[in-house]
C-alpha cells in the first residue's frame, strides 16, 4: 500500500502528452535527488547502523536510475539540461518539524510519500505512455519505487511508536494530496 490519499488529477496525463521530453528530463533529476536524500539521512543519523545500511542501498539503487535515465534521454536525442524543479519537493519539506526524534521521523515519512507518489506516476506512464519501451523501462522502476517507500516508512519505526508513525503519515499523506491536487503548471514528474 502506498498510503497515498489522492491519485494524480487527468492533467498530468495531459502534461505527459504534451511535454514528454521535459518529464523524462525532470525524471533524471528526480533520482539525482532521491539518491541526494537517502546520503543526507546517512549523514544526519550515522550512528543508525540500519537506516545507514538500507541508505546505502537506496542511494546505489536512485544513481542507477538516474543514469538508466540519462541513457534513456541519449537514446531518444533528447540533451539532459537543468530544469526549473517542481515546489511539490520543497513544500513537503516545509512540513518537516524541527526538533528531533520528530525530525527523523518526518523525513522519512516525506521521503516515503515521494516514493510512493512516483510510484504511481511510473504506473501511470507505463499504462498510458504509448510507447512500449517506455512502458518497459517504467515498469522496471515501478517494483523498486515501492520498496523505497516500505523502507522510509520501517525506518521511521526506529524513532517512534508505530501509532506515531501512522498517525503522522496519515497527517503528511493529506498535505501532500492536497499539494499533488493544486498541482503546478509546469510539466514534472511531481507536477
Amino acid at each position: 500500500m502506498l498510503h497515498l490519499k489522492a491519485t494524480s488529477p487527468e492533467r498530468w496525463l495531459h502534461q505527459v502528452r504534451d511535454h514528454l521530453d521535459e518529464i523524462l528530463i525532470d525524471h533524471a533529476h528526480c533520482e539525482k535527488k532521491a539518491a541526494g536524500t537517502a546520503m543526507n539521512l546517512m549523514f544526519a543519523y550515522v550512528e543508525n547502523e540500519q537506516l545507514c545500511r538500507d541508505m546505502t542501498e537506496i542511494v546505489k539503487e536512485e544513481l542507477d536510475h538516474f543514469h538508466l535515465v540519462i541513457e534513456l534521454l541519449k537514446g531518444r536525442g533528447i540533451r539532459f539540461r537543468r530544469l526549473k524543479p517542481s515546489a511539490y519537493g520543497r513544500r513537503l519539506n516545509e512540513l518537516i518539524r524541527k526538533m528531533e526524534p520528530q525530525r527523523a521521523v518526518d523525513r522519512l515519512l516525506v521521503a516515503a510519500l515521494i516514493e510512493a507518489r512516483s510510484c504511481e506516476r511510473f504506473d501511470l506512464l507505463r499504462q498510458h505512455v504509448g510507447d512500449p519501451q517506455l512502458a518497459d523501462f517504467y515498469d522496471s522502476l515501478f517494483e523498486t519505487e515501492a520498496r523505497h517507500h516500505s523502507t522510509y516508512i520501517r525506518l521511521a519505526h526506529l524513532f517512534t511508536t508505530v501509532e506515531n508513525v501512522e498517525e503522522r503519515l496519515d497527517e503528511l499523506a493529506e498535505a501532500e494530496a492536497r499539494i499533488i491536487m493544486e498541482g503546478e503548471v509546469m510539466p514534472r514528474m511531481h507536477s
